[in-house]
């Protein structure tokens, strides 16, 4: 029998499943309440709106052109669309300035495939989002702790990645409502990660996923607009701003787009040839369809009911929390992010919680590069009514508080 674990590139070994991926095999069991995965509800989906646009698509002209292979950019009318989107938001875009991926995910693994070597360093936030840990971990780089709270001096990083024998490629976050902490950056954050990235003159990689999903406040500049601002326009930017319709119209269809300057697009399209030509014409079709006649009123509708999930959450959590336990307040996204006493630990917690309480979490340290973090913990409100939301806290806080009794 071959042994497999000789052939694997050095690379295999920094592959690992994802936690989150995992615990959604729990949301099968009718008896957990699960707050582990950040996905949305497929109730909100716009079934019949998509039925429709397959419908017009495969019953019209262009049901050849649907089903046929096509261009590595993506669909043109599309790309149009979200070119005024971008716009709208102040990113003075072009056509040639949008590239259609399959989902954002699969832009980041492009993004790490193309400016990471083994060793390079990427900054990111202690924690940062698990995905984009999995994507560029394949390419073996070393990571630093991107803290804009603290005064670094942008030359700290750069004299660390060089007595690592390495160099900072790009900053990795999320501006607006961060996966798994739900937080966004500050205008005086966003003023500075920029200042950071121009001092040691590498790229940004801005993760909108969660952009659409906003329920109170007032909406901040992305990092791309203020980048746009400062340089003159898009071509001069080192900002990449990758969007996604997964959580907004439809995760299934696999539908992202990377927004920035024409020489990476060009790169990134190259890079898209070599791994599956293009992403699925048809879906992108549909996409363009209800994004163009829907999509305002299916952000409304989404995040009525977001705005309302998340308010129970925040209740319950102050009813229900023994003293000791912090969390998040998040202004928009999927996420709260609890910070427990130095003295526990969640994935510890998990099993217990499982067990006693049948009620599912993701444990913090999944989202820190460095693996710590262990007193944190991920909870998502987009998939549970307020009144499971309510009955879901109140006995994770019914098993937080025995622990520390506990322990005490």
């Amino acid at each position: 029998m071959l042994d497999w674990e000789k052939i694997y590139a050095t690379r295999a070994k920094r592959m690992g499943a994802s936690e989150i991926r995992e615990l959604l095999k729990l949301l099968d069991q009718p008896d957990i309440i699960s707050f582990a995965g950040g996905i949305p509800d497929p109730a909100l989906f716009p079934a019949a709106e998509f039925q429709a646009a397959y419908n017009d698509i495969l019953a019209g002209p262009e049901a050849g052109q649907a089903l046929q292979y096509s261009v590595s950019e993506g669909y043109p009318r599309l790309r149009e669309w979200i070119v005024k989107r971008m716009r709208a938001r102040g990113i003075d875009a072009d056509l040639e300035n949008i590239f259609i991926t399959s989902g954002s995910q699969q832009a980041l693994d492009y993004l790490g495939k193309l400016m990471l070597s083994p060793g390079d360093t990427a900054l990111v936030n202690w924690p940062t989002y698990l995905g984009a840990l999995q994507a560029f971990n394949a390419y073996e780089p070393r990571y630093d702790k991107l803290d804009l709270s603290r005064n670094a001096e942008p030359q700290a990083y750069a004299q660390a990645a060089e007595k690592a024998g390495s160099r900072v490629k790009f900053a990795y976050l999320s501006a607006d409502f961060a996966n798994p902490t739900g937080e966004s950056l500050s205008q005086m954050e966003r003023e500075k990660l920029l200042d950071i990235a121009e001092a040691l003159d590498v790229a940004v990689i801005e993760d909108a996923a969660y952009r659409a999903l906003r329920y109170e406040g007032e909406r901040q500049k992305t990092l791309l607009a203020m980048d746009c601002e400062r340089s003159g326009g898009i071509e001069n930017t080192r900002t990449l701003y990758c969007g996604s319709f997964s959580k907004t119209l439809s995760p299934g269809l696999r539908v992202g787009w990377v927004c920035a300057a024409t020489p990476i697009i060009k790169r990134l399209v190259l890079a898209k040839q070599a791994a599956d030509l293009h992403s699925p014409t048809i879906n992108q079709m549909a996409i363009a369809r209800v994004a163009e006649a829907h999509f305002e009123a299916q952000a409304e509708k989404i995040n009525t009911v977001y705005r309302a999930r998340r308010d129970a959450m925040l209740k319950a959590l102050a009813d229900y929390m023994p003293a000791g336990v912090e969390w998040t307040r998040p202004q928009g996204g999927m996420f709260v992010w609890l910070t427990l006493p130095e003295s526990m630990d969640a994935a510890a917690l998990l099993p217990v919680s499982l067990k006693s309480a049948k009620v599912a979490f993701v444990p913090g340290n999944a989202f820190y590069a460095d693996g710590s973090g262990p007193n944190h913990l991920r909870l998502s409100f987009s998939c549970s009514a307020p009144e499971v939301i309510n009955e879901g806290i109140r006995r994770l806080g019914a098993v937080l508080t025995e622990e520390l009794a506990a322990a005490a």
